[in-house]
C-alpha cells in the first residue's frame, strides 16, 4: 500500500500562472517558499531553511487560486507529490519534484491583503466568494480525468 499526501504552508514567490488545457480545463501553476526556523545546536545560532515547491491546481481549484492569490500571500495547500522529468533543448536531464493541488486554505488576515482568512469550496453553489469555514475542493473537475503531465501547458 502506498500513501502520497502532502500539506506544506507557505508564501507565494509569484503571482499565480493561469492557463487552459486543450480540454478547456484550467490549469494554475504556484511557487511557494517553506520556512523552517531552528537553533544550531553546536552554535545556539537562530537558523533558517526555505524550500522551493512548484504546486499545479487545476478546475475551479485553478480559477479561485487565480483570483484570489498573489505573490507574497500565504497559504495551505493539501495534495500528492508528483516526480516530473524532462529533457531541456541542448539535451539535458532535468528532474523536480512538486505538488498536485487537491485543495487550499488561505492563510492569513484581512489585515494582510483584505482576505477573511478563509478557504474556498468549488461546491459551493457557484458561489466564487471565499467563506471562513470552507476550503477549497479537488484538482480537476469531478467527470474529467486528472490532467497528465503532456497536457499541462506550462
Amino acid at each position: 500500500m502506498a500513501y502520497n499526501k502532502v500539506i506544506l504552508v507557505g508564501r507565494l514567490t509569484r503571482d499565480p500562472e493561469l492557463k487552459y488545457l486543450p480540454s478547456g480545463a484550467a490549469a494554475t501553476r504556484l511557487g511557494l517558499a517553506v520556512n523552517h526556523t531552528y537553533n544550531d545546536r553546536q552554535t545556539g545560532e537562530k537558523k533558517e531553511e526555505v524550500c522551493f515547491v512548484d504546486a499545479d491546481a487545476f478546475g475551479r481549484t485553478a480559477e479561485v487560486m487565480n483570483e484570489y492569490l498573489q505573490k507574497g500571500r500565504e497559504v495551505l495547500v493539501e495534495g500528492r507529490l508528483r516526480f516530473q522529468t524532462w529533457e531541456t533543448d541542448d539535451g539535458q536531464k532535468r528532474s523536480k519534484h512538486s505538488i498536485f493541488v487537491d485543495r487550499f486554505t488561505f492563510v492569513g488576515g484581512r489585515q494582510e491583503d483584505g482576505m477573511d482568512g478563509g478557504g474556498f469550496d468549488r461546491t459551493g453553489g457557484g458561489s466564487t466568494q471565499p467563506t471562513s469555514d470552507q476550503t477549497a475542493g479537488g484538482g480537476a473537475p469531478d467527470d474529467e480525468p486528472p490532467a497528465t503531465e503532456d497536457d499541462i501547458p506550462f
